[in-house]
């Protein structure tokens, strides 16, 4: 059985991710010191820091991949369609980027950004959702997390 202390401090230990939005790696720092402190003493919060921390890497590994895919695919179409002298008489246009021939890559780069804006969104409600869940006493795996702490 599942004490009150124990489900809110793993409920805690979720809702302590989104201070991601105002204290940057926030997300990383709160749910460890939450989960150092707590996690011998109690499995369900042990397993519910895990979780927490897996997702939040997954998240990381997510998001640092789309930045390697979206950053060098604008900076080549940028590069590959305006020349230096453009830029400095200002003569550049941003309609030039979609008129060449790597308008594709701005597609891949723009593509990427919306998954990564679709991430962004769903982890928030998934970190609400593990919350609840949390509160409720159930363990909760998040989806597409890769288990890095077992």
């Amino acid at each position: 059985m599942t004490t009150v202390t124990e489900k809110n401090t793993a409920t805690l230990v979720h809702l302590s991710t989104l201070t991601q939005y105002f204290i940057p790696l926030g997300n990383y720092f709160f749910p460890i010191i939450i989960w150092a402190f707590r996690k011998d003493k109690s499995e369900f919060v042990d397993y519910n820091g895990k979780q927490t921390l897996n997702f939040q890497l997954s998240m990381l590994l997510y998001s640092l991949l789309l930045a390697v895919v979206a950053i060098p695919s604008f900076l080549f179409a940028l590069f590959n369609t305006i020349t230096f002298d453009q830029l400095e008489a200002g003569n550049f246009e941003f309609e030039q980027l979609f008129s060449g021939n790597d308008s594709g890559l701005l597609t891949v780069a723009a593509t990427a950004l919306v998954v990564f804006c679709t991430l962004k969104v769903v982890e928030f409600f998934l970190i609400i959702y593990a919350a609840v869940k949390a509160s409720n006493g159930e363990n909760y795996r998040y989806p597409m997390s890769i288990s890095f702490l077992r």
